[in-house]
């Protein structure tokens, strides 16, 4: 397998793909169409020196790891999205103090939605 990072709509993915051999590829079933993409929520401008934290993609907010004030370091876990029955971990892209949380546990979000800033 070989990892790859894609960028769609302006939002970074690791992906992994798998090459095939013909006869394997033969033997697998044929995807099926994408359905319509949903539509992409506008970014709120981040304050002078803040990034904000967005939703990569529509779900519910399981868990909420952070607090307004606190500091956090990059990686660090902020948010836990369940989308399509798979809990995804929000990290923090950069170090800094979290400066507003937007969310809250149980509440649902669509794609670019605002969850944090970090300033």
């Amino acid at each position: 397998m070989k990892k790859y990072r894609v960028v769609v709509n302006g939002v970074s993915y690791e992906v992994e793909l798998e090459a095939m051999d013909s006869a394997s590829a033969a033997s697998a079933p044929a995807a099926k169409p994408a359905a319509a993409p949903a539509p992409v929520a506008t970014p709120v401008a981040a304050p002078a020196g803040g990034q904000n934290v967005n939703a990569p993609m529509p779900g519910n907010i399981l868990d909420v790891k952070v607090s307004a004030g606190q500091t956090v370091k990059a990686g660090q876990i902020l948010f836990i999205l369940e989308a399509m029955k798979m809990e995804n971990e929000i990290l923090s892209p950069c170090d800094g103090t979290v400066g507003t949380v937007a969310v809250t546990k149980g509440q649902a979000v669509e794609t670019g939605a605002l969850l944090c800033n970090i300033g």
